[in-house]
């Protein structure tokens, strides 16, 4: 059975993306967030960019072709912007660290 035939999988990429939409949403009104809310928001968005490192890690490791396919999709598509999978998640880390530092100390 590959990757994608597993229910689980199923369900864990389709709650991983719309946990993803809906804090992408949500993020529109991040400038009008309190100082707690804003906190709230970078810990939310760090949990799911930590749960979508892991899937895609898994991946990544997976024999399965329809696997190794898509994260030969990814890395082309991130190649178009001169990136790879590893320097995206650092950059996603580095805007939420930047988040971090304008709202101030106690993160």
């Amino acid at each position: 059975m590959g990757m994608f035939d597993s229910e689980i999988v199923q369900q864990e990429a389709m709650q991983l993306f719309q946990d993803y939409q809906a804090l992408m949403q949500l993020g529109n009104s991040y400038g009008k967030f309190d100082r707690e809310g804003k906190k709230l928001y970078i810990d939310q968005m760090e949990s799911i960019m930590e749960r979508y490192r892991i899937f895609m890690k898994r991946f990544e490791l997976s024999e399965d072709f329809m696997a190794q396919m898509t994260m030969e999709q990814l890395k082309t598509q991130l190649g178009q912007f001169g990136m790879t999978p590893q320097q995206m998640f650092d950059q996603m880390h580095q805007t939420l660290e930047r988040m971090k530092a304008e709202i101030g100390p106690d993160l």
